[in-house]
C-alpha cells in the first residue's frame, strides 16, 4: 500500500514536470521567432525615424525627423480626417453586421448557408476593385449611374452622386470588407451558442427581442469583442480607398500621409514617416490590457458537453430578414462586378458618345500581357501556401494562449497584436531593412521564398484571435474527459479539438488565401518583376491613370474568380464538418 501511495504521490509531479519542460523549451521558440519577425523590424523602423541622413549616406541621429513630421501642416488634420472616417464606418456597419450574423445563426430562415457564402463572396472582392466599380458607377461626371441619370432627367446637370466626398469613402468602405468581413467573423460564433440558454429565456416570459438584448449579445462579447479590436487595428491599415478616393479632393488620412511622405516625396521621407507610424504602437499599448480585461472577466464557455442546438422561429418576419439581406448583398456584390464588367468593354468608361463604344482592347491588353501570367503564377502559389500552412500555426499559438498557463504568454500576445499596428507600406519598409541587414535572408530577398515568408504570417493577427474566439467557447469538460480517458495531447488534438475548430481553421485558410492574394502594401518593396502578384499589377494600372481604370479592374474580376473558386471548394468541406443544427 505505501508503494501505491508513493507512486500515485509522485505521478502529479513528474506531469507537472513534464509541462513545465514542454512550455520552458516552446515558449522560448514562439516568442523568438515571432519576436524577430515583428519586433525587429519595428526596431529597426524607430531606429531609422532617428537617421536624419539621406539615403546611401552614413548615418546619423537626432529629433530633425520627428520636429519635422508634427510640423506638416496636415498632420493633425490627418489623424482627425482617420478618426472621423473610422467612426462613421464602424458605427454603421457593426450594428447592421451584427443583426445579419444573428440572423443567419439563430433565425430559422431558407438559404442561410448559401446567403452566409455570398458574404464570403463579397470579401474577396478586393477593396481596389471596389473603390474602381463604385468610382466608374458614381464619378460625378463620368459615373454610369449619373450619365443615366442625367439623361432620364434633363433637369439634373451635374451628379447628383459623387463619389469623391467623405461620405463616398465611408460607402466605399460599407461596401467592401466592413460588414462582411464582421459577418463571416460572428456568424459562427452566433452559430456555436448554446440554444438552451434562449430557450430557457423564452420559457421565462422573454420575447425573442428580450432574449437577444438579455441573454445572447452578453453571451457573444467576447467574439463581438475581438471583431471590435480587429477593426480598430484596420485604422492604420486601410489604404487604397482613401488613396483612390481621397487623393482627388485632397482628403488624407493617416495612412495616405504616411505615403505622401514615403513614397510620394522627393526623396522619400521615410525618417519623417516612420516618426508618424511609430505612433500607433502607443494605441495597440493601450489595446492589449483592454482587450484581455474584456475577455477574461466573465464566463465565456457557449459549448460544452451538454451543447444543445436550435434555431428560432419568427414565423412570416423571417421572409423580412431574407428580403433585406438580399438586398444588402445586392449592393455588396452584384453592383460593383456588373459596373466593373461593362466598364471593362467599353472604350472608356462612361463615354457613350463615342463612335465606337465597346471594345476588346482591355481584356487584350491584359491577357496577352507576359506579366500577367507570372503574376498569377506568383499569386497562386504564394496564397496556396499561406492557406495551408498559417490556420494550423496560428491555432498552435491560440492554444498556447487559451489553454496553458506557460510563463510568456502576455508577451507573446503582445507581439501578436503589435503586429497589426504598422502599416502595411512601413512593414514592408522595416521587412526590407531586416532582409538586407541580416546576413543569412540576404539570399533570399528578392525571390519567391522571401515573399512566402511574408504571406504566411501577414494574417497571424485575425488568425491567433480568431481561433483564440473558438478556444474560449470551447468548454474544459471536453478535454478533461479526454484526458481522463487515457488520450495524450496529440491525441485530444486530433480527436476533440480538430473536428470542433476545422470550421474556423477553413474560414482562416481562406481568409489568409484572400489576404495574400490581395496584398499590396506589405509586399510591395520585397517584389521584383520576377515575383510580381496580380494585386500589384493591379495597382500599377489603377495608378497609371484614368485610361488604364478598366485594366485594372479586369485584373481584379480574375483575382475575384480565383479566390471564389478556392472559397466554394472550402465552403463544401466546411459544410460538412463541426456543430450542426437542425
Amino acid at each position: 500500500m505505501a508503494t501505491i501511495e508513493t507512486t500515485a504521490a509522485a505521478r502529479p509531479q513528474t506531469l507537472r514536470v513534464g509541462r513545465v519542460r514542454t512550455g520552458a523549451v516552446v515558449m522560448p521558440i514562439l516568442i523568438v521567432a515571432l519576436g524577430f519577425y515583428v519586433v525587429y523590424p519595428l526596431v529597426l523602423i524607430l531606429v531609422n525615424s532617428f537617421n536624419v541622413a539621406q539615403i546611401a549616406e552614413p548615418a546619423r541621429y537626432g529629433l530633425d525627423n520627428w520636429v519635422a513630421a508634427f510640423s506638416q501642416p496636415r498632420m493633425l488634420q490627418s489623424l482627425a480626417n482617420t478618426i472621423v472616417v473610422y467612426f462613421l464606418y464602424t458605427s454603421i456597419g457593426f450594428p447592421i453586421a451584427v443583426a445579419i450574423a444573428w440572423s443567419l445563426a439563430r433565425i430559422r430562415m431558407p438559404f442561410t448557408h448559401g446567403l452566409e457564402f455570398l458574404f464570403w463572396v463579397s470579401y474577396m472582392l478586393p477593396s481596389l476593385f471596389t473603390a474602381i466599380g463604385w468610382m466608374m458607377l458614381l464619378d460625378p461626371d463620368l459615373g454610369l449611374l449619373n450619365v443615366g441619370l442625367r439623361r432620364l432627367f434633363p433637369a439634373i446637370t451635374q451628379g447628383p452622386f459623387n463619389i469623391f466626398t467623405v461620405q463616398g469613402i465611408v460607402w466605399v468602405h460599407l461596401m467592401s470588407t466592413v460588414i462582411s468581413s464582421m459577418v463571416m467573423l460572428l456568424t459562427p460564433a452566433f452559430r456555436n451558442m448554446d440554444a438552451s440558454y434562449e430557450e430557457a429565456s423564452r420559457a421565462s416570459g422573454a420575447s425573442n427581442f428580450m432574449t437577444l438584448m438579455r441573454v445572447t449579445l452578453p453571451l457573444m462579447i467576447p467574439p463581438i469583442t475581438i471583431v471590435l479590436m480587429l477593426n480598430v487595428v484596420r485604422i492604420f491599415q486601410s489604404f487604397e480607398i482613401e488613396q483612390l478616393i481621397g487623393t482627388p479632393f485632397k482628403f488624407y488620412v493617416y495612412s495616405t500621409q504616411i505615403y505622401q511622405l514615403a513614397r510620394a516625396s522627393v526623396p522619400p521621407q521615410y525618417g519623417q514617416a516612420t516618426a508618424l507610424a511609430s505612433l500607433t504602437l502607443l494605441l495597440i499599448a493601450c489595446l492589449i490590457p483592454v482587450q484581455r480585461w474584456l475577455l477574461h472577466r466573465r464566463q465565456v464557455t457557449t459549448i460544452t458537453g451538454r451543447f444543445h442546438p436550435g434555431l428560432i422561429e419568427i414565423r412570416r418576419w423571417r421572409w423580412l430578414a431574407f428580403g433585406l439581406i438580399v438586398l444588402m448583398l445586392l449592393l455588396l456584390n452584384v453592383v460593383p462586378v456588373v459596373t466593373v464588367v461593362l466598364g471593362s468593354f467599353m472604350t472608356r468608361a462612361g463615354f457613350f458618345q463615342l463612335a465606337q463604344v465597346f471594345t476588346l482592347k482591355h481584356w487584350t491588353n491584359v491577357l496577352l500581357d507576359n506579366q500577367f501570367r507570372t503574376a498569377l503564377f506568383n499569386t497562386l502559389v504564394l496564397s496556396s501556401v499561406a492557406a495551408i500552412v498559417g490556420p494550423f500555426l496560428f491555432s498552435f499559438i491560440a492554444y498556447v494562449l487559451v489553454r496553458t498557463k506557460w510563463h510568456g504568454r502576455v508577451l507573446l500576445e503582445s507581439i501578436v497584436w503589435s503586429s497589426g499596428a504598422v502599416p502595411g507600406m512601413l512593414a514592408s519598409l522595416g521587412l526590407l531593412w531586416m532582409f538586407l541587414g541580416t546576413p543569412f535572408l540576404r539570399p533570399i530577398y528578392g525571390t519567391i521564398w522571401a515573399l512566402v515568408l511574408v504571406a504566411i504570417l501577414q494574417g497571424k493577427l485575425t488568425g491567433v484571435q480568431l481561433s483564440k474566439g473558438t478556444f474560449l467557447q470551447l468548454g474544459q469538460d471536453l478535454e478533461d474527459a479526454a484526458r481522463a480517458a487515457g488520450g495524450g495531447w496529440l491525441s485530444v488534438y486530433v480527436r476533440i479539438w480538430l473536428p470542433l475548430i476545422t470550421p474556423t481553421l477553413i474560414l482562416i485558410g481562406m481568409m489568409h488565401f484572400v489576404i495574400t492574394a490581395q496584398a499590396t502594401s506589405q509586399i510591395v518593396l520585397l517584389a521584383t518583376r520576377d515575383t510580381i502578384t496580380l494585386s500589384l499589377l493591379s495597382l500599377e494600372f489603377a495608378t497609371g491613370g484614368t485610361s488604364q481604370r478598366e485594366e485594372a479592374g479586369i485584373i481584379g474580376l480574375i483575382m475575384v474568380l480565383m479566390t471564389v473558386g478556392v472559397a466554394l471548394v472550402a465552403r463544401r468541406f466546411g459544410l460538412n464538418v463541426g456543430v450542426r443544427h437542425t
